[in-house]
Formats: C-alpha cells, sequence, structure tokens
C-alpha cells in the first residue's frame, strides 16, 4: 500500500471522530459568540490608541470577552508578550516573592522555563537568582502524574503550583481538563491559599471548559498558537484571578500601571477575528494530529498520544528513532509548506534549548504552532513533534511526502 493509499484508508477510518470534533467547535464557537454578543463587539473597537496606551477602549473590550469565553475574572491580551514562555514569566514573576517555593507537579517543565526558573545557566535574574526555591514531582515509569506523592507534597511555602497542560518536548500524555481539575482539587486541599497556575499552552479551545472553568487561579499563553486562529501576528495572554492577573500585568509594564498600558499598535481587529477563528482552526489542527497518530502507528512508529485517543492539545508526537529520520521527516514538511517551501532546515542551536533544534515552519506567522509545523531536539529518541494545521488537507498532503522520506521503522 502506497502514502496515498495510507492516508485514504486513514480519513476514512477517522470520519467519526472528525464529526465529533465538529461538534466540539460548534460549542465553542457559541460560547466566543455569546461573549461577542455580550460585551457589544462593533468595527469601533478595532481603532486603538497610541503612546501609552492608556483608555483604549478595544483592548479593554477585548480583556473583558477573552475573561469570559475562559470562564475567568480578568484578562490581559497583549501583543506586547513576546511568547508564552514571556507570559509565563511574567505570571511567575508576579506571584512569587523571596523564600517562596514553586512545585512543578507534571515533571519537569518544557525547556525554555528552565532559564526562567534557573535550572540552566545563571546571572540572568531567574527565579531562583531571587530566592524562589523550584521543587517537581517525577512523572511515574508510565508517564502519569505521581497522585499519591500530589497527596502530600503541598508544603506550608508553596506559594504556586505549575501545572504544565502540554506535554512539551517529554514523551509523556498532556494533561486533559479532567486531570487539571483534580490536580487543583489536590493542591487546594493541603494548602487553599497555594496558587494553581496551568501553562496553557496547545491547549486552548481543545474542550470545552478552559483550567480556569476547573478552578485554576491562574494561566496563560501565547496568541501565535491556539487562541490567535493563524492570524494574529505577536503577543500572549494571561487569564485567571482579577489581582493575580494585575500582578503579572505589573511585570510586563511596571508597577503601577499593570494592565492600564500598552498600545495595541493597529493589531486589534486582527485580535478580535483570531479569537473569532480559534475553535475552528483548532479543530483543524486536532484532526491532522488524529491523522498523524493514525498513519504512522499503522508503519510500525511509536506515537503519542495514541491513535484513536482524545486530544488533549494540538501536538502528535512520533518516535522516529534516528537523527537521519527526524531531519528527513521535517525537511518533508517543510518541502510542502506554503512559505519557505524552498528551503532545506537543518538541526541548529536555539534560545531556551538545551539541545540543538530542528525546526520545519513554512507559516506565515513566523513561529506559528497552530499553523502546520514540525520540530524536534537533536537527542535520544529522536522524537518529532507535529503541531497545528489550519486545514487538515493541508496535513495530510504534507504527510504523504513524510511517509515517504523516513519510511518503515
Amino acid at each position: 500500500m502506497n502514502s496515498l493509499e495510507q492516508l485514504q484508508q486513514a480519513e476514512q477510518a477517522l470520519l467519526p471522530i472528525f464529526s465529533g470534533i465538529d461538534a466540539q467547535v460548534k460549542q465553542n464557537l457559541q460560547k466566543l459568540l455569546t461573549a461577542f454578543r455580550h460585551h457589544n463587539v462593533g468595527s469601533h473597537h478595532f481603532a486603538g490608541v497610541s503612546g501609552y496606551g492608556h483608555d483604549d477602549l478595544g483592548r479593554e473590550t477585548l480583556d473583558k470577552v477573552f475573561g469570559e469565553v475562559m470562564g475567568a475574572e480578568a484578562a490581559a491580551v497583549r501583543v506586547q508578550f513576546v511568547s508564552g514562555t514571556h507570559a509565563i514569566a511574567c505570571a511567575l514573576y508576579g506571584v512569587l516573592r523571596p523564600g517562596d517555593e514553586m512545585l512543578s507537579v507534571a515533571g519537569a517543565p518544557y525547556d525554555t522555563l528552565e532559564e526562567v526558573i534557573g535550572l540552566r545557566g545563571q546571572g540572568q535574574g531567574s527565579l531562583i537568582d531571587f530566592g524562589i526555591s523550584y521543587r517537581q514531582l517525577d512523572l511515574t515509569p508510565q508517564g502519569n502524574i505521581d497522585w499519591q506523592a500530589l497527596s502530600q507534597a503541598v508544603r506550608h511555602n508553596t506559594s504556586l503550583v505549575l501545572i504544565q497542560r502540554s506535554c512539551g518536548y517529554s514523551w509523556r500524555s498532556s494533561l486533559s481538563i479532567a486531570e487539571i481539575a483534580k490536580i487543583i482539587q489536590i493542591v487546594k486541599q493541603q494548602n487553599p491559599h497555594t496558587v494553581c497556575f496551568v501553562d496553557n499552552c496547545y491547549g486552548e479551545f481543545i474542550e470545552t471548559r478552559e483550567p480556569t472553568q476547573v478552578g485554576a487561579d491562574l494561566m496563560a499563553g501565547s496568541l501565535i498558537k491556539n487562541p490567535g486562529g493563524t492570524i494574529v501576528t505577536a503577543g500572549g495572554y494571561i487569564a485567571g484571578r482579577a489581582d493575580l492577573v494585575e500582578a503579572a500585568a505589573c511585570r510586563l509594564t511596571a508597577p503601577g500601571i499593570g494592565t492600564a498600558g500598552g498600545a495595541t499598535f493597529d493589531q486589534l481587529r486582527l485580535l478580535f477575528q483570531g479569537l473569532f477563528l480559534a475553535p475552528q482552526m483548532v479543530g483543524e489542527a486536532m484532526k491532522g494530529t488524529h491523522l498523524t497518530g493514525y498513519v504512522f502507528d499503522k508503519l510500525g512508529y511509536p506515537v503519542n498520544p495514541a491513535p484513536l485517543a482524545p486530544r488533549r492539545d494540538v501536538i502528535q508526537a512520533i518516535k522516529l528513532g534516528s537523527a537521519e529520520k527526524l531531519i528527513a521527516f521535517c525537511k518533508a514538511i517543510q518541502r510542502n509548506s506554503p512559505i519557505g517551501s524552498y528551503l532545506d532546515p537543518i538541526p541548529d542551536d536555539m534560545p531556551g534549548y538545551e539541545s540543538q533544534v530542528i525546526m520545519a515552519g513554512g507559516t506565515f506567522i513566523e513561529g506559528s504552532t497552530l499553523e502546520f509545523s514540525a520540530d524536534g531536539p537533536l537527542r535520544e529518541p529522536y522524537v518529532v513533534y507535529c503541531q497545528g494545521g489550519t486545514h487538515w488537507t493541508h496535513v495530510a498532503i504534507a504527510l504523504e511526502a513524510a511517509i515517504e522520506a523516513v519510511g518503515v521503522p
């Protein structure tokens, strides 16, 4: 059976799952429409304010819409966040103080947070440099949350618990909303004052509820991932308890300014429209991950998540087993991208990453991972992480080339 036939077979097998995803997209879109209607969003909200950005009606309304959609008291959606890592860092620096402890409950954090915490690098003002201690609960050998250890892990000085929703560059299951709710419940039973913070990158609109709707005090993410709907050019967000959102915003701007400042650089229409498109784009990406997992599982490669398992983010991991296959896979994806198809991705050092990384991303927005892309660190066991996809049919076209490039295990 050739690669095209394999993909056609997979498409037929996945039709019921695709239909279920469409139904969920409709639910999330209904939630968005309700919020847009509730806050009387109109074209006058697309005109931003220059300079300090004070009294920007559009930005203030976007914050309210975003907060309502996420089930949060408040939100700050800002183009000044340069990445999801930046938004997360602002949240951590906003909440934590010298002498506090941060506890990561889902194993090691994503590579780009290691220098924020102080696990790598020195002299750059990490949390550890500021006297904030760090501890993590390792996952079980099966890659799951260690529920027994979590039930007695919170100490008197554990001021914040970090819950990383997505698997990052680790071979584990990403967290479901139900699992996040269970983590929060167990933490709050031990210390109701411990802030439960969720790194929500790659997770928005995957389900019909968000972490702030199941007890998370604060969460953060990137606008060039899910909530930007593939058209927002830069930025990130923080959402949750109003006092914590303000504290995080004070780290983005300055104490005394917080959420009150920040020009929007004529981006408001894109920010509103990207949010409106987000459920549909996330749905297409979810279909693409199902297709990728199904086909490569049939070929004999280990995949995570499993082919028919419910999606928990927009990432599909494939254990390719060699550097040569990882590079060949990424080259095939790049050749079938709309932008830069003539480029050959090569492994290189990336700011914030421990290992060299190869990235295939012929995207309209640089670094956008809701558009179809693939990347992976050049280290054992040579896993490629596929994410995003504005339409699952594009994913199918690119996969045909990727299958031919890597062959069977």
